[in-house]
This record gives structure tokens, C-alpha cells and sequence, in this order.
């Protein structure tokens, strides 16, 4: 909707030149006219004025104004916020071929909005949008390709030749899509340079996912030179947006030092918590080992007990055992049964020293 208000403003100020609108009105016919006066209502904010104005214009068959009077019912603007009224006139720009509306459309087709869900006829607009151009929805039919289901059969080339189209033209998501198609060699020659090339294009816009998977490629030394500093600093681009994954990985470099960077306790521990907090069990346990030893935090093993605890209901062996040493012990909670019962989990994934506790006991 923005870049099609974009070039209709650049329309306004190209053919009215503002305070000349009205002088302007024998020269233009009535509907193209009423419409530039909606979009001047538009821009002004005056968006019941716009409204009326559009809605004179769409009436007459201007595209535009169609498209426009279609915003403003989805979103409410001057007029009672009406899904179906959306839909009609997204309808009826589409028709004309206005790539907007249709993408527009597809969406509400999609979601069920002023309309009964259809997946069919959201692909059939979102095609026709992705035909003329729009970006977003040559990546939603990519992920709609990729993944299955929405009408269309999983298809990886044609996932990745929409994807392609897409990052383009900028698209971040499809940039990083992408990416994960060089690099797993989906539909195309796993290639890690072409990896590399597209992740950055999406980091550098700021899509964490991208800055986290091109981390791993500095740090693996894939389709690029091997580069801690560039590792560590696309990685805490992504921590810094919630990426748990990086903030855990941040958390391990601070702790055992080196990757381009010193060790700090304290960083280790703030790191590892923001994971842990997102529930990612080796951060969780991680920081369980932090409170045990005193590390970076002062020494609490109650704290310890409850991320283990957190680690460990989600199978991670190695919590499973501390938590059960930690009821076995008496280090912040005490149970002979509870000592067995968390042993016995870490042991029947193979956990030797928990096994070997068990045997002790007899148990």
C-alpha cells in the first residue's frame, strides 16, 4: 500500500502542484480529479474526506481510487472499518489488473477477511501480483512452494525461482530463503559462496535469522574466509534481536574466552540468561553450571536446581544428571526419589556417570 501511495503522491505533486488543484479541474476528466483530491485528503490526514472523494472516484471506475477506497474500508480509514466492502473493491481494481489490489486481495483470502478462506483464489491473486512484480508476494508464493499445502503442491523450483524473484528486488525474507537453499543444496548446487552472498544481503538489512546463519559461515569458514571477529559480530547482531541460538553461542565464547573475545564470566551469564529465558536447554543448563561454581554470578544452587530443572524436562541429558547429583547431594534440594528419578533419565540416554551412580545405589 505505501508504494503504491508513494508514486500516487509523486502523481499529485507532478499534475496539481498542490493550491492549483482546482484550477486544475478542466483540464483532467471528473473521476481523476475527485481521486487526486482524495489523495490530497489522504496525505492531509483528513481521511473522511478521502474517503468520500475515492469512493466518487472508484465509482466511476477509476483503478486507483478503487484500490484506495479498499484501504481505507480494511483499515478503517474515514469510514466504519468493513471487510467486505475491502474485498469489493479490491475486487474490482484487481480485475483491472492493478497489481496491489490483487496482492491485497490474495491476502484476504488467505486469512478469511471479508470473504470465505480460499486458498485457490488467494494463490490465483498472489500469482497474478507476483506476475506483475510485487515482491511480497513472490515470497509468499515461494514459502507457499517450498513448504506445501495453501492450494499448491511442494515444488522447491519454483519455491527458489520466487524466492529469486523476490531478492531481487530486496526482499529480506526471500534473501534469507534463499540463502537456505544454496547452503542445503535445495533445487539448486549447494553452493556457499551464493550461500554467503544472499545472507548478507538480508543481514545487512537487518534480518536476524540472516545475520545468525551468516555467524556460522564466518565461524565455519563456508563460501567464505574463516573470520571470528566478523562470526562474533554478525552473532551478536542476532542475540541483540532474540536469536536464542546466538545469544547461547555469545554465551559460550565469553566463557571459554577466544573467538574474538576475552573471557567475562559476567557476559557469559548475561548471555546464557537472555537464552535461557527463551527456553533453550543447553543455555539453561549452562547457566544452571554458572550458579553451581559461582561463576560470574554469586554461588546459588538453588538457581541452579531450577535451570537444570528447565534443561532437563526437555531431555537434556547432562541437566538430567546435575539435577539428580543436586537431590542426591543436597545442593539446594533434597529427595532420595526424585536423586533416582532424574538418574535414571539421563541414564537411558546413555549418560555413563549416572549409570554408574544407579549401580552404586542398586538401583
Amino acid at each position: 500500500m505505501r508504494n503504491r501511495l508513494k508514486s500516487i503522491i509523486a502523481i499529485v505533486f507532478a499534475v496539481v502542484m498542490c493550491e492549483n488543484v482546482c484550477a486544475q479541474e478542466t483540464q483532467i476528466d471528473s473521476a481523476k480529479f475527485e481521486f487526486l483530491l482524495g489523495v490530497e485528503s489522504y496525505i492531509e490526514q483528513d481521511y473522511i474526506r478521502a474517503a468520500y472523494y475515492f469512493t466518487k472516484s472508484a465509482k466511476q471506475g477509476l483503478v486507483d481510487a478503487q484500490y484506495m477506497l479498499g484501504v481505507c474500508y480494511a483499515e478503517g480509514d474515514g469510514v466504519v472499518q468493513d471487510y467486505k466492502q475491502a474485498v469489493y473493491w479490491y475486487t474490482k481494481a484487481a480485475e483491472q489488473g492493478l497489481a496491489e489490489a490483487q496482492y491485497n486481495l490474495a491476502l484476504k483470502y488467505a486469512n478469511g477477511e471479508g470473504v470465505v478462506q480460499d486458498y485457490k483464489q488467494a494463490v490465483y491473486w498472489a500469482k497474478k501480483a507476483a506476475e506483475q512484480g510485487i515482491a511480497e508476494a513472490q515470497y509468499i508464493l515461494g514459502v507457499c512452494y517450498y513448504e506445501g499445502g495453501s492450494g499448491l503442491p511442494k515444488n522447491y523450483k519454483q519455491a527458489v525461482y520466487w524466492y529469486t524473484k523476490a531478492a531481487e528486488q530486496g526482499h529480506a525474507a526471500a534473501q534469507f530463503n534463499l540463502g537456505v537453499c544454496y547452503a542445503d543444496g535445495v533445487a539448486v548446487i549447494q553452493n556457499y559462496k551464493q550461500a554467503v552472498y544472499w545472507y548478507t544481503k538480508a543481514a545487512e538489512q537487518g534480518y536476524a535469522k540472516a545475520q545468525y546463519n551468516l555467524a556460522l559461515k564466518y565461524a565455519n569458514g563456508e563460501g567464505v574466509v574463516q573470520d571470528y571477529k566478523q562470526a562474533v559480530y554478525w552473532a551478536k547482531k542476532a542475540a541483540e534481536q532474540g536469536i536464542a541460538e546466538a545469544q547461547y553461542i555469545l554465551g559460550v565464547c565469553y566463557y571459554e574466552g577466544g573467538s574474538g573475545l576475552p573471557k567475562n564470566y559476567k557476559q557469559a551469564v548475561y548471555w546464557y540468561t537472555k537464552a535461557a529465558e527463551q527456553g533453550h536447554a543447553e543455555a539453561q543448563y549452562s547457566l544452571g553450571l554458572c550458579y553451581v561454581n559461582g561463576e560470574g554470578v554469586a554461588q546459588d544452587y538453588k538457581k541452579a536446581v531450577y535451570w537444570f530443572e528447565k534443561a532437563a524436562e526437555q531431555g537434556l541429558a547432562d541437566a538430567q544428571y546435575s539435577l539428580g547429583a543436586c537431590y542426591y547431594n543436597g545442593y539446594g534440594v533434597t529427595g532420595y526419589k526424585q536423586a533416582v528419578y532424574w538418574l535414571k533419565k539421563a541414564a537411558k540416554q546413555g549418560y555413563q556417570s549416572a549409570i554408574d551412580i544407579l549401580n552404586e545405589l542398586g538401583e
